[in-house]
């Protein structure tokens, strides 16, 4: 099988986040980076399926120059190669615009699978591998905690996690898209024998600038403000016996909350 999964680079989930100076990102000096967390539970499940039945992994970023150091760790846990849209100024800043820019990087590729994460650490749009699977015009399936593929009869059945405890078996032909839940499995730390040989592994850098896709049409979106949660409001407890509670909670409601 010929595997791509779509890695994101995001801030470490042990970051202590502080505001930058113009109120609209945080402060990038001190953060460390990594893998976006249901991205690694869908290389996992990349890794496994490679594993039983043969193929190549392929791993697929969007991000700054810095993301290939992400890149190196997937390459280390046992992809193949990696295919890196270099995006430094940030113009596909929406669900819609990096779905568009990984179709155009995928246009010369063949695979029999897409997985994605779930959702980001960061944005948690939970769009983008949906989108992407329209763009492609490949069936898809989302929230999957399980995956039993067929590469001879080109089918595959996803266990998809529903609502209320509740869960789906759904079964598509391939190629096709699935976006991957995290805690699906337990995922591996990079050997020191993968860490040696992601160094030899490649890396194709292709700049956005150079894919066809017309920015014009494609929806951006802009952070105007980011802030910690405001308290402006309290709990008071109220005291005594249950008559005089009852009126004071009566008279808070009728002339400070205004309800009654």
């Amino acid at each position: 099988m010929k595997i791509v999964v779509c890695l994101k680079e995001v801030a470490g989930r042990d970051t202590r986040y502080r505001i930058a100076g113009d109120g609209r990102w945080i402060e990038e000096s001190d953060v460390s980076y990594e893998i976006n967390e249901c991205d690694e539970y869908a290389l996992e499940e990349a890794l496994k399926l490679k594993e039983a039945h043969g193929g190549e992994v392929t791993v697929l970023t969007l991000g700054q120059s810095r993301a290939d150091k992400s890149m190196r760790k997937g390459l280390a846990m046992g992809a193949d190669r990696g295919i890196q849209v270099v995006d430094d100024e940030g113009k596909a800043s929406s669900p819609h615009g990096v779905a568009a820019a990984l179709a155009a990087a995928l246009e010369e590729e063949q695979f029999d699978l897409l997985l994605a994460g779930t959702q980001s650490d960061d944005y948690s749009y939970a769009q983008t591998g949906v989108i992407l699977a329209e763009m492609l015009g490949l069936p898809h399936a989302t929230i999957v905690m399980e995956v039993d593929a067929d590469p001879a009869a080109s089918t595959l059945k996803a266990l998809r996690e529903m609502e209320s405890g509740w869960f789906q078996w759904v079964q598509m032909p391939l190629p096709a898209v699935l976006t991957i839940q995290a805690g699906i499995s337990k995922v591996r730390y990079p050997s020191l024998k993968g860490i040696m040989q992601a160094k030899r592994k490649e890396i194709r850098q292709v700049p956005l600038e150079t894919l066809s896709v017309d920015w014009e049409t494609v929806p951006r979106l802009e952070v105007r403000r980011l802030f910690f949660p405001e308290i402006e409001s309290k709990a008071e407890m109220l005291e005594g016996d249950a008559e005089a509670v009852a009126a004071a909670l009566v008279e808070k409601l009728t002339k400070e909350a205004r309800v009654l």
